[in-house]
Formats: C-alpha cells, structure tokens, sequence
C-alpha cells in the first residue's frame, strides 16, 4: 500500500511537469474539443467533427498568441494569461484525481491532493505566460 502511494506522488509530480510544459495548449485544445463534440452532435460525422476541431483549436491559439504577443500593458497580457492558464489549471485537477483516484482512499485528502496539484498547475502555467517581455540587448560598438 504504502509503495503504491509513494509512486502515484511520483507519477503525480511527473504528470505535474508535463501538464506545465503543456499548459499553453489547454485551451485550445479543450475548445478545438467542445467544437467537435458540437459538430459531431449536429450530424458532421467523425471526419468533419475532427477537421471542425483541429480548425477552431488552431485558430483559438493563433488569436489568443497573437494577443499574447502584440500587447504590451502587463495587466493585458496577464489577463490573456489568465484566460490561458484556468483550464491548465482545470487540467491539473483532473490530471491528479485520475491519479489518485484509486491511491488515495479518504475522500478529503483526494480533494486536498487534487487542489493543490490544480493549483501548483495553474499558477505554474501563469508565472510561465505571465513572464515580462525580454528585452533586446544594446548592441555592441
């Protein structure tokens, strides 16, 4: 028992650093989701669902890059930021209690487990976007 929870903490901590290193795509990738869910419920079928999805994911990430890259106040881009990092964070919930869904047998300590990794998540997620912009160095004479 005690050898399956220290390796769902380990499978925790390593999902932890994959859903961080994939935070930016969440939520295109949950929109380009829900608009092929929609376009299969209206009768596309399963090839015009997919094309449906990957279409609106990829252009719900080049709009919100885009604004991500042309705004300049810092309370802009950190509410871009914000809009990208909530689902990272909603990831991130889901990501531990499918982990510890089985491990962790109290249901208090599964919440408590599932909101911290959540929460590690989405503010990993918004320090990474969140960064300031770097600066150009002056070039050398």
């Amino acid at each position: 028992m005690v050898a399956v929870m220290l390796m769902s903490v380990a499978l925790v901590a390593v999902l932890c650093v994959v859903a961080y290193k994939l935070a930016v795509y969440a939520l295109p990738f949950m929109l380009g989701l829900t608009a092929a869910q929609f376009a299969y419920q209206t009768g596309s079928g399963v090839i015009g669902a997919g094309l449906v999805g990957v279409v609106s994911a990829g252009v719900a990430f080049g709009i919100l890059a885009l604004l991500f890259e042309t705004l300049r106040t810092p309370i802009l881009r950190l509410i871009v930021a914000l809009i990208f990092a909530a689902p990272a964070a909603v990831a991130g919930y889901a990501l531990v209690y499918g982990i510890t869904k089985e491990a962790v047998p109290s249901d208090i300590w599964r919440q408590i487990f599932c909101l911290v990794g959540g929460g590690f998540v989405g503010v990993s997620a918004l320090m990474r976007l969140a960064a300031p912009l770097p600066t150009s160095p002056a070039p050398a004479r």
